[in-house]
C-alpha cells in the first residue's frame, strides 16, 4: 500500500539522519579532545608486578637460561611487588635481560609477548586502571602506555587492550636478531618524560590538558609535566609527594601496609611460595 511504502521511506530517512547525527557527534568529540591524551605506566600501575618478570619466566620455560638466573628474576619480582621499584633493581633487570636477549630474533620476542599476555599478564591487570584507560578512550582521548618493558611486549599489551599505542625500551636489532644492546636508554624515570614530550610534539598534544598515571616516585618527572597527574598503587615516597601536591590517589591493592603485621607476614609467605611454584613447575623431575 502507498501509505506503508511512504512510512517505510520516512523511517529509513530517520534512521539515516540519526546515524549521520551520531557520526557528527563523534567527530565533534574527537575534535574537542584532539589535543588531549593519557599516559599509563605498566608495572604496578596497569598490572600487578613487573611485566619483564613474566617475560623472563616464559624464556625460562623455553630453556633460554638457567634455574639460578630464573631465581634471580623471581627475587627481583618479589621485592618489586612488596616495596615498589628502585633504580638499582631496574638496572639489574635491564642488564640481565639484555644479556639473555642477545641472539634472539625479533619474531620470537613478538610471539613470546603474545603468549606472556595470554598466560600471565591479562589476569594481573588491575580492573580499576583498565576502567580509567577505557574512560579516556570513550571520550576520544588517545591512551599510551609508557614503560621500561621491551617495546614488543608493551605493544602487545596496548593492542590487546585497544589502546592508541605504546612507548617502551627499544633493543638494538641487527638482521632481525637482538644484539644485547639498547637503542638509547631504558625507558624509565626522566626518560619517560622525554619520550612523552616527543609524542606530544608529534601529535600536537597540549600537555596541560593531558593525564599521566604511575605508581613510582621515579615517574615524578612524567607526572609533573602534565596537567592531570594521577597516582595509582603508590610507593611511600610518591604517596607523600601526591599528598603534598593534592594529586588524586587510587589504590587497587588488597592487604596494604596498613594491614596487621600477621597479615603482611602471610602475604610475604604466600608470595615466596607462589614464586617458587611458578618456576619449579617448569623445572621438571630431578634426575
Amino acid at each position: 500500500m502507498p501509505e506503508e511504502k511512504n512510512a517505510a521511506v520516512v523511517a529509513d530517512a530517520l534512521v539515516q539522519q540519526d546515524a549521520a547525527q551520531r557520526e557528527a557527534a563523534k567527530k565533534d568529540i574527537a575534535r574537542k579532545y584532539a589535543g588531549e591524551a593519557a599516559f599509563f605506566d605498566v608495572d604496578n600501575t596497569l598490572m600487578k608486578g613487573a611485566s619483564l618478570f613474566h617475560v623472563a619466566r616464559k624464556m625460562y620455560e623455553r630453556k633460554a637460561f638457567t634455574l639460578s638466573q630464573a631465581a634471580g628474576f623471581a627475587w627481583k619480582q618479589f621485592k618489586f611487588v612488596m616495596r615498589g621499584e628502585n633504580m638499582e633493581d631496574v638496572h639489574s633487570v635491564r642488564d640481565s635481560a639484555l644479556t639473555l636477549a642477545a641472539g634472539i630474533t625479533v619474531e620470537d620476542i613478538k610471539a613470546l609477548g603474545e603468549e606472556v599476555y595470554d598466560e600471565m599478564i591479562e589476569s594481573r591487570i588491575w580492573p580499576g586502571t583498565k576502567a580509567l584507560a577505557e574512560q579516556h578512550l570513550r571520550v576520544g582521548r588517545k591512551v599510551w602506555l609508557v614503560t621500561a618493558t621491551p617495546i614488543e611486549v608493551a605493544t602487545v599489551i596496548s593492542t590487546r587492550l585497544g589502546l592508541t599505542g605504546a612507548l617502551g625500551t627499544v633493543g638494538e636489532v641487527d638482521d632481525g636478531v637482538y644484539t644485547g644492546k639498547l637503542v638509547g636508554d631504558i625507558l624509565h624515570g626522566p626518560a619517560k618524560a622525554i619520550a612523552v614530550q616527543l609524542v606530544a610534539d608529534r601529535e600536537g598534544l597540549d600537555l596541560d590538558h593531558c593525564w599521566a598515571y604511575s605508581d613510582s616516585a621515579n615517574d615524578i618527572p612524567l607526572l609533573t609535566m602534565v596537567g592531570h597527574p594521577v597516582v595509582i598503587n603508590p610507593d611511600a615516597k610518591l604517596r607523600r609527594h601526591a599528598r603534598e601536591n593534592n594529586w588524586p590517589v587510587y589504590d587497587f591493592r588488597s592487604g596494604r601496609r596498613a594491614a596487621t603485621l600477621g597479615l603482611k607476614a602471610a602475604t610475604v609467605g604466600g608470595a615466596v611460595y607462589g614464586l617458587w611454584r611458578g618456576f619449579s613447575k617448569f623445572r621438571g623431575p630431578r634426575l
